[in-house]
């Protein structure tokens, strides 16, 4: 949520360059830390790429291969404390369908509405996702 709210916000985190050759590892050990705890792989990864100031093509091919590697090192770990069953492994390959559905229908949106426009429908559906999130164990 906190994400979010600073994604809506008027506030853009910048990385000069000379702060890439430190930042970078720094945020990858934060981001392998908070992963192990949560299995949630977007934070602090997912602003500091956008702190990179890459163009948006170029942001979301970033942010995309961020996600494999990081689902392709979680892998391991779950299937290790027997995470993951034949059929949770079968759900989550039929869950595969819908989500790319929603990645074709993002790409799409993307390319037809302002950067604008899409941050602030991206931002506050996250903000959305997040407070359900939290309000799910008093509902």
């Amino acid at each position: 949520m906190v994400y979010s709210l600073i994604g809506l916000s008027a506030i853009y985190l910048q990385v000069s360059p000379a702060a890439e050759r430190w930042a970078g590892p720094l945020v990858g050990v934060l981001t392998g830390l908070v992963t192990v705890c949560t299995g949630v792989f977007v934070v602090p990864a997912v602003p500091y790429l956008q702190a990179l100031g890459l163009p948006r093509a170029m942001l979301v091919q970033a942010l995309g291969l961020s996600f494999l590697t990081s689902t392709i090192a979680l892998a391991p770990a779950i299937a290790s404390t027997q995470g993951l069953s034949p059929q949770l492994a079968g759900a989550s390959l039929v869950a595969l369908a819908p989500a790319f559905g929603g990645m074709l229908i993002g790409q799409a949106l993307r390319n037809r509405i302002s950067p604008t426009a899409f941050r602030r429908a991206f931002f506050g559906g996250l903000l959305l996702l997040g407070g359900y999130l939290a309000a799910k164990p008093w509902l």
